[in-house]
């Protein structure tokens, strides 16, 4: 048998950068010589063995034959007889189809360096079009490599396009969309993600509340990028910037959904977005199943962002609303991945990009200094019952009240923080 390092790793020593996983492929084998060899067998669609040792994957060479809808609908055929070269036919991309061999000597029958060089993401071939998850994985690597320079090639977008417009992508399982989704929000560029599946259609298909969002415009006195979708980019890039965290990501993603169905007779104001937009997150997490942790930031950052924002400005009553609503008092961690994605948002408008972002230490202090206040001292005092949490509140809101009131003078600065709101 002959063993080939292939895929990712080898792609990645050749970018010089750091090689995280090694997949390896063998040429020329039956599953029970590798079985006598100590491996394990996994996988339910065709034989990978994890070596007995490192762990790492090795698939058997193999061929494959489109026999059904989405990505699951493949038949997959293995023997000795199948070659290095066709195996990598059928990956994705040029660049994933090298393969190195134990002297180091490169295999790359399909121009997988050369791209590399020209920053090419370029299909293999035209099987390319039967896998319809194939859209998101290229959009995933356009993300991971935007910084490097690399950029879709016109002949594999317009295959891209052909998936789109085939309903292939309608096959692809909540799961996978999902995944590829998370991978992306993990990337260099996570915008770059959106604007590739944009290009192709396929954002539209799988994602039609963000595609909602291009050419809704806002107030340019606020927003001077005016295009909704623009400013949804642009706070992603200040989310990539300010936090390796994909929940946060992702709810800066969410933040402005309901911007996406505003009344036309309204715009280019936005009264109410926030409330709007919190069924529209639910249901996008619903429909991928999202979990949980990413669910409950997206909501609360689409519901508060704008109360954020103006927190200076609010009556006590309605800062405490905030702060039970970002349940500090039983998760206070949950608030530093809060106020990142609200900075994301003040940040994500042109000329903003550098701004203050003073409610940050405003709530910062206030959550500090309400959750330091604890119950003990009310049942000491011998209240029960409801009694007790309406002591708690208006403990709270006295605490609150004090500091608006020391820090009244921090309200002249440049408001422009605030978006179009109703008064709270």
């Amino acid at each position: 048998m002959d063993i080939y390092l292939v895929g990712g790793a080898v792609r990645d020593k050749l970018l010089n950068l750091a090689v995280k996983d090694r997949d390896w492929v063998v040429v020329g084998a039956q599953p029970q010589e590798l079985e006598q060899l100590g491996f394990r067998t996994v996988g339910s669609d065709f034989p990978v063995f994890l070596h007995p040792d490192t762990g790492e994957e090795y698939a058997l060479a193999r061929t494959e034959r489109k026999n059904g809808h989405g990505y699951g609908g493949f038949v997959f055929h293995t023997d000795t007889s199948v070659t290095l070269e066709q195996d990598l036919s059928r990956r994705d991309l040029t660049i994933n189809a090298i393969a190195e061999n134990s002297n180091g000597q490169l295999v790359d029958p399909y121009g997988g360096q050369q791209d590399i060089v020209n920053r090419k993401l370029r299909h293999v071939s035209a099987a390319f079009v039967e896998d319809p998850l194939r859209v998101l994985r290229v959009a995933r690597f356009a993300a991971r490599f935007n910084h490097l320079g690399f950029t879709v090639a016109d002949e594999t977008l317009a295959l891209m396009k052909a998936i789109t417009d085939s309903g292939e992508l309608e096959y692809l399982t909540p799961e996978r969309v999902w995944s590829e989704t998370l991978k992306s929000l993990s990337e260099a560029s996570p915008r770059t993600y959106i604007e590739v599946l944009r290009e192709c259609g396929a954002l539209k298909v799988l994602f039609p509340e963000l595609e909602k969002l291009f050419g809704v415009p806002q107030r340019a006195d606020f927003h001077p990028e005016v295009d909704t979708g623009i400013h949804l980019l642009m706070s992603m890039d200040q989310a990539t910037q300010l936090s390796n965290d994909p929940r946060v990501r992702f709810a800066v993603m969410m933040h402005d959904l309901g911007k996406g169905i505003t009344p036309e007779h309204i715009l280019p104001r936005h009264m109410g977005h926030e409330e709007a937009g919190v069924p529209l997150v639910e249901a996008f997490c619903q429909r991928l199943r999202v979990p949980n942790r990413f669910r409950k930031l997206a909501v609360v950052v689409t519901r508060y962002h704008l109360l954020c924002h103006k927190i200076e400005t609010l009556r006590p009553a309605t800062v405490l609303k905030v702060l039970k609503g970002l349940d500090v008092f039983r998760q206070p961690e949950a608030l530093q991945c809060f106020l990142l994605a609200c900075i994301a948002d003040a940040r994500g408008r042109t000329g903003f990009e550098t701004v203050d972002y003073p409610s940050a230490q405003w709530l910062r202090y206030l959550a500090d200094k309400v959750t330091g206040i604890t119950s003990e001292q009310f049942i000491n005092a011998g209240l029960k019952g409801a009694a007790i949490g309406e002591a708690l509140d208006k403990k709270r809101l006295e605490c609150i009240t004090e500091y608006k009131n020391e820090h009244k003078l921090v309200n002249k600065h440049d408001n422009k923080n605030n978006e179009e709101g109703e008064n709270a």
